[in-house]
Order: structure tokens, then sequence, then C-alpha cells
């Protein structure tokens, strides 16, 4: 007996690696003329590129007007997409094309994300690249950035305000910063109202003291550490409060807010810049970097 006529599947023709490349130099810079001369192409080349890939995908990837270029909500979902596509795409050519790949690199992160996200990294690196040394640096992201603008750190993860993207830096992750209390605590009511964060250049810090300052909030820092260990120890025992993000936030820390008088802190970074001219070793430590915080917000 035959089976029933079917329709033929629609077979959709994949799209081309090399289009989203561009893409995403385009939405890191947030401009077509910087992506242009990231991915070595012409201005109108890069347009032609776009129009392609929007006509492929059947939708807009960009809003432009004459000052600007954003992501429309489809951009914004083909980025988490596109990334992993070119981390897979360069991990498969390091295993079949470059496994004679040599050298070393030094990659900075700082202390909440290097624990975090660095062992992943380098387990991963090193099944693709086992001639590659990978030696980390974990830092503050003010001394990190020190470092690399001394040329000492080939790859360097640090945290940012979520505004003012430096040349060549990608965003790698962006969440919301909370304040961070123990369940059943009664920190946050002593007044001044005691925390635990770092010194003025760490963004967290950098954001809660506007956010006291724009209620007129008192508050005095009982507890100095850049190690978010020493800090969440301090939480734990309803010495302090601290600004956190909101990822960290499990049993038994809790989320305060309006409820308790607190004010919204607005959201922070975590960006990636790799030394310009840097090789292929540096390359593929900043590819792993970039898929494993993609596979960490999927």
């Amino acid at each position: 007996m035959n089976a029933p006529n079917a329709k033929p599947a629609l077979v959709q023709t994949p799209v081309d690696i090399d289009l989203l490349r561009t893409f995403l130099a385009i939405a890191d810079t947030g401009s077509f003329s910087k992506a242009a001369e990231r991915v070595f192409r012409t201005p109108s080349a890069v347009s032609m590129q776009v129009k392609k890939l929007e006509e492929a995908l059947g939708t807009s990837v960009f809003a432009r007007d004459s000052r600007s270029v954003k992501l429309t909500a489809g951009g914004e979902m083909l980025v988490g997409y596109a990334r992993r596509i070119l981390a897979l795409s360069n991990e498969m050519m390091a295993r079949f094309v470059m496994p004679e790949m040599e050298g070393t690199v030094c990659l900075g992160a700082p202390d909440d994300y290097g624990e975090r996200i660095m062992p992943q990294v380098l387990k991963r690196f090193a099944e693709t690249h086992p001639n590659v040394q990978v030696n980390v640096i974990i830092e503050t992201s003010e001394l990190l950035t020190k470092r690399f603008e001394n040329g000492q750190l080939d790859v360097m993860v640090y945290t940012a305000h979520s505004d003012g993207l430096e040349d060549g830096a990608q965003v790698l992750l962006e969440e919301d910063l909370v304040w961070a209390g123990v369940k059943g605590g009664c920190a946050w009511e002593r007044e001044p109202l005691p925390l635990s964060m770092w010194s003025e250049s760490c963004p967290w810090r950098a954001d809660a003291v506007r956010a006291l300052s724009e209620i007129g909030r008192s508050y005095r820092t009982a507890y100095m550490t850049p190690h978010t260990q020493a800090q969440f120890a301090a939480i734990v025992s309803d010495l302090a409060i601290a600004p956190f993000p909101k990822s960290f936030i499990a049993e038994p820390l809790i989320a305060l807010g309006e409820k308790q008088g607190l004010p919204p802190l607005g959201t922070y970074q975590i960006r990636m810049r790799v030394k310009e001219n840097a090789g292929c070793c540096s390359s593929a430590v900043a590819d792993h970097v970039t898929a494993c915080f993609d596979e960490m917000c999927a």
C-alpha cells in the first residue's frame, strides 16, 4: 500500500557564516563603519551583507537612523545564536585544522567571574588546543585594565557600567544588579545602612552609592573587600547588605528592594577586550570565553 502523497518539507538555505560575523561586528561596535574595519570590508559591502542576512531570516535585525544603529528584538535574539555558531565553527576548525597551534596566552578575569567561568573555559580550551598554555590572572577590573593597557594581558574579562563601550570591547553579559541580604536578616533596617563592597572604582559600588544618594539614604562601608566570597560572608552573617548581580542570588541570600525602602540599581556588564593584533592563540581563547558566556546566558 502506497503512502499518501505529502508535500516535501521546505529546504532552508543555511545562513552564510560570514554574514553572522559581520552582524556581530555591527552589534558589538554599534557602527557600520567600525564593523567594516573589523571585518575588512567596505561600508557598502557591510550594508549589502546585512540586507542579505535580513532577507534570509525574513526580519530586520537592526533599527537604523542617521545617528545610531540598534538591535531589533529579532537582532537581540540572533546575537546568541550567532555567537554560538561562530564559536562552534572556530572550535571545529581548531580540532581539525589547527591542532599544531602552540603558544602562551595571558588571560585576566575578575574574582567573581574568574571562579564561575574560567574553569569551564580552561577545560574546554585544553581539549581543543593542548599545546597552548593559558596563564590566568584574577584581580579587580581596575587592576586588570591597567595590566591590559600596559600590554601584560592578551585577553581581559572585566566588569563595567552599562554605557561607554570601549573601542574593541565586546559585551559578554548584561544583567540586573540587586541588593543582596540574608533571608530573615535585618541589616537593611539599620541606620546608617551597612554595606559590603569594594572601592570607588567598582561599578557595583558606584551604582549603589548613586542610588542611595538619590533617595537621601545614609550608609557606611562596613566591609571593604574585592572578593565576593568575603562579601557573601558579611551578608550571610547579617552584618551588611551588598550590591550583587541578580544571578548570584541563591539560598540563603534574597534580593531586597522597594519593600525594604531600597532603590533600584540598574544593570552592569561583563565585557571582554583582546589585545590589538592578537595572534591566533589569543583569538581562540577569546572565542572559548564567548562561547561559555553564551551557554551560561542561554
